[in-house]
């Protein structure tokens, strides 16, 4: 997952005072992040060390990532001329990512690189409601009181997230994960009628370039929809076992979904959970082992290490 890292003594070392934004715009810095996990725990890809945020702050959108709170947008979009003026910001200078990417890249040969953005009801999430919600209530009153409103947030987001897709393929990236945070608040009729077009839009930005993945948390009840955007795998969150996603998704690969509270619950009970975890991935056409959902940042690192060797030896 993209947050591999930040249980990493070296990690924290090198990241320092620096923020995460600043950090994910240092090329040599993001670079380095991203590796870190490999390195130490001699994974089988890396994945793009980013932020859902990103993009956002390439266009121009003023977003301060607070400790405790999560992402804050300096002035949240409630109305349609809030909309209006938000879609003209475009993402021009994209080099930082370009340059960050093509490093990671070279250190890592034949290991793929995984490329990253935030899904477009995630982001359009953040950009209303101004900062986390639990119900997203505000993005889901605008959804229903302006669609059309909602509508040109929701395609500006797209383009946006496939844009910053492109530039980690062009600059070497060998997959892609669309990471939708917040779509498990959605109903799946909002879903297909209001979201699953934007996503769909966004992924078809790498059509036929690179493997494209696509994640929700707490999504069971649109896996098919989410599927139906354009993917050739699913991540699947730690809540739904990977046989019942097997039975809903026949046909697709799937990534997961290890829980992430197992890694601190000792080794028996971790090994017992992902020998589970493989067990019911057999149901699927492929199974790429990976957790259900981001790394603690209060993870030991020497058990994700053991992990993987385990992983490994089967």
């Amino acid at each position: 997952m993209r947050q591999a890292g930040r249980s990493l003594p070296e990690y924290k070392e090198v990241r320092g005072s620096t923020t995460i934004l600043e950090a994910c715009l240092n090329p040599e810095l993001a670079a380095e992040i991203t590796l870190q996990p490999v390195r130490r725990h001699d994974v089988d890809a890396a994945i793009f060390f980013s932020d859902i945020m990103t993009p956002l702050v390439l266009a121009g959108v003023g977003v301060e990532i607070q400790s405790g709170v999560g992402p804050v947008i300096d002035e949240p979009i409630r109305t349609a001329a809030d909309v209006d003026r938000l879609i003209q910001h475009r993402m021009d200078d994209t080099s930082a990512i370009e340059k960050a990417v093509q490093l990671a890249v070279a250190e890592l040969g034949d290991k793929p690189l995984i490329g990253f953005a935030g899904a477009p009801f995630t982001l359009a999430a953040y950009l209303v409601e101004g900062r986390g919600s639990r119900d997203h209530l505000a993005a889901r009153t605008m959804m229903h009181a302006d669609p059309d409103s909602w509508h040109k947030l929701l395609a500006w987001c797209a383009e946006l997230s496939g844009q910053f897709l492109s530039v980690q393929v062009d600059a070497g990236a060998r997959v892609v994960q669309l990471f939708d945070s917040w779509a498990g608040s959605l109903t799946r009729f909002d879903y297909i009628d209001h979201v699953a077009q934007h996503s769909a839009a966004a992924l078809k930005a790498v059509e036929g370039r690179v493997p494209r993945i696509h994640f929700g948390v707490g999504t069971r009840s649109i896996l098919t929809e989410m599927a139906g955007c354009g993917v050739e795998a699913m991540g699947i969150d730690y809540r739904t076992p990977l046989d019942e996603a097997a039975w809903l998704l026949p046909k697709l690969p799937l990534q997961g979904n290890i829980d992430p509270a197992m890694l601190a619950a000792g080794w028996d009970a971790l090994e017992a959970h992902v020998r589970d975890v493989i067990y019911r991935g057999k149901a699927a056409p492929a199974h790429i082992v990976n957790l259900g959902h981001g790394v603690p940042p209060t993870t030991d690192p020497g058990v994700l290490t053991e992990l993987v060797a385990f992983l490994h030896s089967l």
